[in-house]
């Protein structure tokens, strides 16, 4: 591809921001498509933020996605936030137009997309939901259920009060299980995922029996460092279907690229290798 003068620019803002994938999600993706532009890692401290991203918005970026520790930052920040990112309670992409930031959070999105690509005959409205976990993960997870009808979203969290705010804020059909109750709500579910950093690389392990979860039901966990989670091979062997959590970083990218790039990428077998041997790579 030769430069036209007229690339297009967007990027990460985090802190730190060094280990995140996006760059190489976004650059797999302006390689294929021939697209002349760049998407770079931004450092920004947080007491920098609100005047950094304002600043981007003035120097000719298109556009950033935000991770930690920004994101409840940039729902202040915006001139225009989405109803998704209002309910959820954070923003992780911003489109720059005329100077003006408009806010949106793809988490949701990125999660049912990611679980149709991983089980193609699901619907969300067969059956009770159980989220295990209240951060910015699990809330945008039980949205995503309770916007497309799921009939019961059940909270666990180790700390209680944080699963009872979620709860509240999110409103719908979602209840509130203690921790020390996990096993039992997994009674009669269609949908386990654990949105917790239990079962990471270097985390502590996700204690959990999964006697009481019907066989039909779909296990999804957000953690991909390892893809194959000691949660799914449990479920795997005992005969639930189950769904890493890489698909959800790649769908959730998409939104972003089209309003930045002008094209809607897809998610390939070629992009789930090209991230995985990055990982790889990186020691991850």
């Amino acid at each position: 591809m030769i430069p036209s003068g007229e690339g297009r620019i967007a990027g990460v803002m985090g802190w730190p921001v060094a280990h995140s994938l996006s760059p190489r999600l976004h650059g797999f993706w302006l390689r294929q498509y021939g697209i002349d532009g760049a998407y770079v890692p931004l450092p920004v401290r947080p007491d920098a933020f609100p005047d950094a991203i304002r600043a981007l918005a003035q120097i000719g970026f298109r556009g950033v996605n935000i991770t930690v520790p920004h994101k409840q930052a940039a729902l202040s920040a915006c001139d225009q936030v989405d109803a998704v990112a209002r309910r959820i309670g954070a923003v992780n992409t911003v489109v720059f137009t005329d100077g003006r930031l408009h806010g949106s959070n793809t988490d949701a999105f990125g999660f049912l997309e990611n679980m149709r690509e991983g089980v193609s005959d699901w619907q969300p409205t067969t059956g009770p939901a159980v989220i295990l976990g209240a951060g910015g993960a699990a809330r945008s997870v039980v949205a995503a259920l309770v916007d497309s009808g799921v009939s019961e979203v059940r909270v666990c969290n180790r700390s209680d009060q944080r699963a009872q705010t979620l709860c509240r804020e999110i409103g719908g059909p979602v209840k509130h299980f203690p921790w020390t109750d996990r096993e039992a709500a997994l009674a009669e579910a269609a949908v386990l995922v654990n949105a917790t950093s239990l079962g990471m690389t270097g985390q502590a392990p996700l204690m959990l029996d999964l006697a009481r979860l019907p066989t039909r039901a779909v296990v999804s966990d957000l953690v991909y460092v390892p893809l194959e989670t000691p949660l799914l091979a449990a479920a795997r062997a005992r005969g639930n279907r189950v769904v890493d959590g890489l698909g959800m970083l790649l769908h959730q990218a998409r939104p972003g690229f089209a309003a930045w790039f002008g094209v809607s990428p897809t998610v390939t077998p070629e992009l789930r290798d090209f991230v995985l041997a990055t990982m790889d790579s990186a020691g991850t």
